[in-house]
């Protein structure tokens, strides 16, 4: 073969050869890149799906009460005196004389029953009174008769003793039907039905013709209820935190809504002397005069007891408590966007808020809405919402912002 021949063969396969490596690199950097690309979105993926599971709540500070003198506490009006009545005898309602609404004295003639039966059994227990009262007389006249013959020995001993005792179980059978009679007087006197003190009629559950049974099993056998409106009493359940300044004359004074402007004044009468423990709060009774009657029982009232209140309270939404098993709890974000659940001791309930007495500070920021699922310790980001009424008094660290 001629030498130039296998120059120009050799060149060919160099320069194969040499195109076969550069297509050997260029796959081995596309793979390379490929991986490397990969490896950036997997990273980057794994990032925002770390970023997403952290939870973004929004927080809050607690609020301040505005400054006031009074404690102001939601009061239930009762009747000073209140009572159902029921009837004592058996038969039907003849009439009855007092509706509701109607002012009635005491000792007034609410109603008459008709008793058939009782007045039955009274005429047969005073004939039977005539009975024995005839028998005792009966045997009086022979006790009398044997004592005298017993001075001639016209009777025997025995005949005088018998005698005698005759006439001692007659006058006890005339003292048992005496006491019959007056029994069924008694009964028969419970037909009319009397109003036991002043005061107002609020329920009237009977009509003419109406079977009555005497007693008061149930409240179908309820004639007639009866309420003193004058004083009226107001039931307030003072949290355990304010109990040491409550006592027996305290001033205090109500607001209800059907008045507005109009103050009630009365007093503290007494209280229970002991917290309750289901709530925490001492029950207070507070008097107020109701002569015109515009304070109804069963109402609702704002009770402003006197007590010159005066420290910095908080108020929170309800719809930032957590109900756990443990207790009540508030979640709080701190610096570091971790979460601490602390208990808290509530006060007051004004409805879409709660006083909170301890567990939280001007400056928390707490979350709004919080999840079930929120631990301590868990990391969120956060989101401040504006606050409707913010707060007249705050702490220099209560207007930071939230943390970032």
């Amino acid at each position: 073969m001629e030498p130039g021949r296998e120059g120009q063969e050799h060149a060919k396969r160099s320069s194969l050869f040499t195109f076969l490596i550069a297509g050997v690199i260029l796959l081995v950097v596309l793979g390379a890149f490929t991986l490397i690309q990969r490896r950036a979105q997997y990273r980057a993926l794994a990032e925002e799906t770390e970023a997403r599971a952290i939870p973004t709540v929004a927080v809050i500070h607690p609020t301040f009460e505005g400054a006031q003198e009074d404690l102001v506490l939601p009061g239930t009006m009762r009747p000073y005196v209140e009572s159902p009545i029921y009837a004592r005898t058996n038969g039907y309602l003849q009439k009855w004389y007092h509706d509701i609404g109607s002012r009635v004295p005491k000792g007034e003639l609410l109603a008459d029953i008709d008793t058939p039966e009782v007045d039955q059994q009274l005429s047969q227990a005073r004939a039977d009174l005539n009975t024995a009262q005839a028998n005792a007389n009966l045997s009086k006249i022979t006790a009398a008769r044997y004592q005298e013959l017993i001075k001639t020995d016209g009777v025997s001993k025995q005949e005088v003793d018998n005698a005698v005792g005759d006439l001692e179980a007659k006058q006890a059978t005339v003292k048992s039907a005496e006491a019959n009679v007056r029994r069924l007087e008694e009964l028969e006197s419970f037909k009319h039905v009397f109003a036991p003190f002043a005061g107002v009629i609020t329920r009237r559950n009977v009509d003419t013709g109406t079977l009555i049974n005497a007693g008061n099993s149930g409240a179908q056998q309820e004639l007639f209820n009866l309420a003193q409106t004058d004083p009226i009493r107001v039931y307030v359940s003072v949290p355990e935190v304010y109990s040491p300044s409550i006592h027996v004359g305290l001033g205090a004074f109500l607001e209800v809504t059907q008045y507005p402007g109009q103050n009630f004044q009365g007093r503290v009468v007494r209280t229970a002397e002991a917290i309750d423990p289901s709530t925490r709060t001492l029950l207070t009774e507070v008097d107020v005069p109701n002569r015109n009657a515009q304070l109804f029982p069963g109402g609702y009232s704002q009770a402003h007891l006197q007590v010159k209140v005066n420290a910095e309270r908080l108020q929170v939404p309800v719809n930032a408590l957590l109900f756990r098993s443990e207790g009540l709890r508030a979640v709080v974000v701190d610096a570091d966007h971790k979460l601490h659940l602390r208990p808290l001791t509530i006060g007051r309930d004004f409805g879409t808020t709660l006083e909170v007495l301890q567990g939280l500070h001007a400056n928390d920021w707490i979350v709004l809405n919080p999840a079930d699922s929120l631990e301590d310790g868990q990391t969120v980001r956060v989101k401040e919402v504006a606050q409707l009424n913010v707060p007249a008094q705050a702490n220099p660290g209560a207007s930071a912002g939230a943390p970032q």
